[in-house]
């Protein structure tokens, strides 16, 4: 008897979508939602349900996601060659479905072992670090790192998770009084407090743009045995300053060696929300599925942070709408008014977002693609809205202003305090980072599989019947594994060395 062959499986997002998404691939003349394939369509990409005018909006999640360029039959392949973008005007209800947070009682919450601070917080990690100023003390910042490990002492500290070099490209030739400055200034600053890191050696050239001390007085620092500076010209060049380095990391080790993991509660989260290498699933299974393992949070007391503002370009709205305040919703606003200018001052356009991998994965606008990664932040109130690298107070879900490049965006995150990150991927991004833990999503199963040396959940599941809440469960369990200490995938490749990238807001002189 032969075995009866089952239709491609689509999804229909929902009741007012005119595309559905192909969850296997459709080849012509096959019959699908109800309709013929007239093409083949890849997985992940969307075939027409009904006739689509020439100008008519294209509509998935309910929401628009770009126009028809010319008239699209039934059947049809739905994608950049009969799609086209452009602005049209949103609804932002300000404050419409925002409500009260119910928030566990600090008894009933779950728990992970960290290393509580004296500040209060707590970390999930236990680096100490060593940073710069400028790009020309980048070396000498390796050479320190490269020569205590070279020297076999980290094995005398065995809670200290390790010492890195975070370097990066900028620290002069900026505006010194202007963005770029304050930019640079948050994110050093932020690094060198967030809750991961117990010690810091920040290493400068001398004579840069980014002058140490002015960073110092801007926050009132001291120097101290966790807290410490120098320059190389100073120094009296780089051998000096190199064995100075090391004899100041000498005093830092001991002292992050006496912290322990102890039970905290996981209103001590902040985490962290990335997508990257997205596809036609990341709106219909990780992200989603993230957001409610953000949601759970949110009930447990912690912080989420969605940011990746050219991201949620054409899907701020359904943010706005989510605002704690009116005020929270406007500055929302603003910054996608501010990215609107920024990229027509560089001859951009805002739907230029999206990558050739997230198109060959089924995303054929900004619109589109925004949709789906606002999916991560779940369905909680925007509590507030900050500026790149800003320290996040707030609990609760948040929003911070980054650019949509993932190792610039998690670096502001990272320097509001971020402790530990969830990272959703369809096309497969082999992203780490340091000090702060990534945990990878995979959107589906082939890539999961394909790439399992990379991937800490498969998403892909979903597609075969796991429901979202038990996904979202399934993560935060995760989460809180990892942030007690479990390897994630990329910490074991060794990522998150060269992952350091402050943001480059203005021009290079």
């Amino acid at each position: 008897m032969l075995d009866k062959v089952l239709p491609p499986r689509t999804l229909k997002l929902n009741a007012a979508d005119n595309v559905a998404v192909a969850v296997d691939p459709i080849d012509p003349g096959v019959t699908a939602a109800g309709v013929e394939a007239l093409k083949r369509i890849p997985r992940g990409h969307k075939i027409a349900l009904s006739p689509i005018a020439k100008d008519e909006p294209i509509r998935k999640f309910g929401q628009i996601i770009g126009f028809a360029t010319v008239d699209i039959p039934p059947g049809e392949w739905v994608h950049e060659h009969n799609t086209g973008f452009h602005a049209f005007e949103r609804d932002y209800a300000f404050c419409a479905e925002a409500k009260p947070e119910f928030v566990l009682p600090i008894e009933q919450q779950a728990t992970f072992q960290g290393f509580r601070r004296k500040t209060g917080n707590a970390g999930t990690r236990n680096y100490v670090g060593v940073l710069t100023s400028v790009n020309c003390s980048a070396s000498a910042a390796r050479f320190i790192v490269e020569e205590v490990k070279r020297s076999g002492i980290l094995a005398d500290y065995p809670n200290v998770d390790g010492v890195i070099a975070l370097t990066h490209g900028t620290g002069c030739g900026i505006d010194y009084n202007g963005e770029s400055f304050e930019v640079l200034k948050r994110t050093t600053w932020g690094y060198a407090c967030n809750p991961n890191m117990a010690a810091v050696l920040v290493v400068g050239l001398g004579c840069e743009g980014f002058q140490i001390k002015r960073m110092k007085d801007a926050y009132g620092v001291e120097e101290s045995d966790v807290f410490r500076t120098l320059t190389i010209q100073e120094t009296g060049g780089t051998k000096k300053a190199v064995a100075a380095g090391v004899e100041a990391l000498k005093v830092m080790l001991p002292i992050a060696n006496r912290a322990t993991r102890e039970t905290v509660p996981a209103s001590e989260l902040s985490l962290a929300l990335q997508c990257g290498g997205s596809d036609g699933y990341s709106g219909i299974t990780a992200n989603p599925a993230l957001g409610a393992a953000v949601d759970i949070l949110v009930e447990q007391g912690g912080t989420a942070i969605l940011s990746e503002t050219p991201e949620i370009y054409g899907a701020e709205h359904l943010l706005t709408r989510r605002a704690a305040t009116r005020e929270v919703g406007e500055k929302l606003v603003g910054i996608i008014k501010w990215w609107e200018d920024y990229t027509a001052r560089a001859r951009m356009d805002m739907n230029n977002n999206p990558s050739p991998g997230n198109k060959a994965g089924g995303l054929t606008t900004i619109l589109e693609k925004s949709l789906g990664a606002a999916a991560k932040g779940g369905t909680k109130t925007l509590a507030a809205v900050y500026h790149y690298a800003e320290q996040v107070r707030d609990k609760g879900f948040v929003y911070m202003d980054t650019p949509g490049y993932d190792p610039v965006a998690a670096t502001g995150q990272v320097a509001g305090g971020a402790n530990i990150l969830a990272f959703t991927t369809g096309r497969g991004s082999a992203y780490g980072c340091k000090p702060t833990p990534s945990v990878k999503l995979a959107t589906n199963t082939p890539i999961y599989e394909r790439m399992i040396d990379d991937m800490d959940i498969n998403c892909g599941d979903i597609l075969d019947g796991v429901t979202l809440e038990a996904k979202g469960q399934e993560i935060f369990e995760t989460l809180l594994r990892v942030a007690s200490g479990e390897r994630s995938k990329s910490e074991q490749m060794g990522y998150g060395d060269v992952e350091f990238v402050p943001w480059q807001i203005g021009a290079t002189m």
